[in-house]
């Protein structure tokens, strides 16, 4: 029998210091924006395309997320993708995608955000709205 593999490797930059709550039964969880850019070639010019991941760490993870990271600062997150679904306020059905993250680790100095190398000009973008609060833990 053949095995998945559901595995996400990303460097890239924070686009808001992460938020972090607690479930029911008191189990710390994190979110924030992270940002990686790519070079795409449009024409005889090279441009910057950035995509935004939604990044979710549990537990202790969270808690040195929490800690340790704001917006700016490269890391590196690997993880696994998971999609879900609910009912929003209104009855709609809303679907999200998120990186689940099993280890994150700094890539620059704390207070070099934004300046190291290859650091681009994600810093100054806006990450994508919120996902309305009603989202299940």
């Amino acid at each position: 029998m053949a095995k998945g593999l559901n595995k996400v490797m990303l460097i890239g930059r924070l686009g808001s210091d992460p938020e972090i709550r607690y479930t029911a039964d008191g189990t710390p969880v994190a979110n924030f924006n992270l940002a990686t850019d790519s070079p795409i070639k449009r024409g005889d010019s090279w441009e910057t395309e950035t995509e935004w991941h939604r990044i979710v760490a549990w537990r202790r993870l969270a808690e040195i997320c929490s800690e340790y990271l704001s917006k700016g600062r490269l890391v590196y997150v690997e993880g696994r993708l998971r999609t879900r679904s609910w009912e929003d306020r209104d009855g709609n059905k809303r679907w999200t995608t998120e990186i689940i993250a099993r280890d994150i680790q700094m890539l620059e100095p704390k207070g070099s955000a934004g300046s190291g190398a290859g650091g681009g000009d994600t810093t100054d973008l806006e990450p994508p709205p919120p996902i309305e609060d009603d989202v299940p833990f």
